[in-house]
């Protein structure tokens, strides 16, 4: 059982849930009482079909992210029996046929779970399957494989969003900005981790640093430009500490640029995203007239971080 949590490399996971609670929220303002209410029909409550709308979306995207990681594996098996050998497949703990049948499955349930969600979701759950496995066969070792891994994480926030009647609802700010900020991101955090099994370039990590600060500047702009009662002193000093976080290690792993120090960066880095998450979820509930619930959707979905990090003890996240 190890040896597919770890193919799975189940700690990311909950990383991808505080994608889908960002995008839920983000299109659906709660109202407190018993009504979450869409943006735009604050006047006209409606009832609690919403939460199997939210964990049709939240079991859609765990199960394509996790295929994601599963196919990963099953592509870069000759490379990781090289670099990697440890690695559950080219260790034989996990045969080759069991592993593809397990992707094949995960990303089976994925897309038929968005699809009971919306004709929007089974659409934004495709082109996730297309990016996922373009990146994981075909475009991981070119230079556009940062920019797929990035879309994926882009698509996964839209894919929360996606309880929508059309895409030109789905494609409007904020979500469509948080999922900019947070694709960018992970652009710089994949091109930070591309050699990481092996002494890594320090410009090229420099760069990456680059990328992933230019993503944090996305959020801040979203926050400062958006037309919205919530303060923003709050959100913007916690996304000061993600940064700053995020730059220390980062700047750790460029003066030793070691596979177990690059290695560590990367994790903090990919813990950071439930941090973005939950901040903007606050940012954006934390209104006058949501009584403070903005904090408690917020710790909710901080919270995620800790089941990652307490697994990531004994299952690698990289």
């Amino acid at each position: 059982m190890l040896a597919y949590l770890q193919l799975l490399r189940l700690p990311t996971v909950f990383t991808a849930m505080a994608d889908i609670v960002l995008g839920f929220v983000l299109t659906h303002r709660f109202i407190y009482g018993p009504f979450p209410v869409p943006m735009g029909q604050l006047d006209t409550p409606v009832g609690w079909h919403e939460p199997s709308q939210f964990f049709g979306l939240l079991i859609a995207s765990c199960c394509l992210y996790l295929s994601g990681m599963v196919f990963n594996d099953v592509f870069d098996r000759q490379q990781d029996a090289a670099e990697r050998p440890g690695r559950p497949i080219p260790s034989g703990r996990v045969p080759l046929r069991n592993a593809t049948i397990l992707g094949v499955v995960l990303m089976l349930v994925g897309v038929a779970s968005a699809a009971t969600v919306s004709f929007i979701s089974l659409q934004v759950a495709s082109l996730l399957v297309l990016t996922i496995l373009g990146y994981d066969r075909f475009l991981k070792r070119t230079l556009l494989g940062p920019v797929a891994m990035g879309s994926c994480r882009f698509l996964n926030v839209l894919l929360g969003a996606s309880a929508q009647s059309d895409w030109a609802s789905l494609l409007t700010q904020p979500q469509l900005g948080a999922a900019a900020g947070l694709g960018v991101f992970i652009v710089g955090v994949t091109l930070f981790a591309r050699t990481e099994a092996r002494t890594s370039n320090r410009w090229i990590l420099a760069f990456a640093q680059f990328i992933m600060n230019f993503g944090l500047g996305i959020f801040v702009l979203l926050i400062l430009t958006w037309p919205h009662p919530s303060p923003v002193a709050v959100p913007i000093a916690m996304l000061l500490v993600v940064a700053f976080t995020v730059n220390r290690r980062a700047t750790a792993a460029f003066q030793n640029p070691l596979p177990l120090t690059v290695q560590a960066a990367i994790k903090i880095m990919l813990l950071s995203l439930v941090i973005l998450d939950s901040t903007l979820i606050f940012w954006f509930l934390n209104t006058p007239d949501a009584a403070g619930y903005g904090a408690v959707h917020a710790m909710a979905t901080a919270f995620l971080v800790v089941p990652a990090m307490l697994l990531s003890r004994v299952i690698p996240m990289t």
